[in-house]
């Protein structure tokens, strides 16, 4: 006997729930290897600088354009974008300079055809499952509105825009923040006590459960370790169709 959920609303994260961490790092790094937008390299140059100014450390200087002869030094700069671009994302930061960039170059990409949103196997199904029951779908992601819809119409498993009925990012507030998961709520016109929150990302967990979400963590192949405190204090599924036969209170 199927069981009836107890949520009206999903709300998913992207980078390790629905899509595996080394899209973004592999595919995203070849990427820019051999595609440069002039603008945003400039706003990476602009916030290295800030960055300098405010006394990060390992900081990557992104070089201004200088020509000798007809050569520039093209390869220099190309070279410390791709370290610019791997120092924020080790430190996981949201700046705007790192996410316009990171924005701009997915959908240049996926208009070419040379990216396809990878998402895991398990996940078409689910959204599948979901529309079929009338539970609302909604997207909440540290990348921008516009990549997100980029890499949900480009994917591996085609256009999935059609299933999802919403999206976040930042903009609403930081993912471990608990007045973020309040916002979303209150955007959506639901009790947090309706909504499912999944994702990879403890921190996050424990906000939206701080809130009254109803939240699960996804362990996927590659994804940060799960420690024995995160075991006994969360539900965690491997896959999204298990939580069909899931009873959530």
């Amino acid at each position: 006997m199927p069981i009836t959920p107890t949520y009206k609303c999903v709300l998913l994260d992207i980078e390790g729930t629905t899509t595996p961490i080394s899209f973004v790092h592999d595919r995203l790094f070849s990427y820019v290897k051999n595609n440069l937008l002039q603008e945003q390299i400039q706003l990476l140059r602009e916030q290295a600088m800030k960055d300098v100014n405010n006394n990060l450390s390992d900081v990557i200087l992104v070089p201004e354009v200088q020509q000798q002869g007809k050569k520039t030094n093209e390869e220099e700069i190309k070279k410390a974008i791709i370290q610019n671009i791997q120092w924020q994302m080790k430190i996981n930061r949201k700046i705007g300079a790192f996410k316009s960039f990171q924005g701009f170059m997915w959908e240049s990409g996926y208009e070419s055809g040379e990216l396809k949103g990878e998402i895991f196997d398990d996940v078409l199904d689910a959204l599948k499952k979901w529309k079929e029951s009338g539970i609302k779908i909604y997207i909440y992601s540290s990348g921008s509105i516009s990549a997100q819809k980029s890499l949900f119409k480009n994917s591996d498993k085609g256009d999935l825009t059609e299933y999802i009925d919403g999206y976040f990012d930042t903009s609403i507030g930081s993912k471990i923040e608990k007045s973020s998961y309040v916002n979303i709520a209150k955007e959506i016109q639901l009790e947090p006590r309706d909504i499912l929150f999944l994702s990879d990302n403890v921190k996050e967990i424990i906000s939206a459960k701080s809130v009254c979400y109803q939240a699960a963590i996804i362990e996927r192949k590659n994804n940060m370790p799960l420690s024995d405190d995160d075991r006994k204090n969360n539900i965690i599924f491997t896959d999204f169709l298990q939580i069909f036969s899931y009873l959530f209170l």
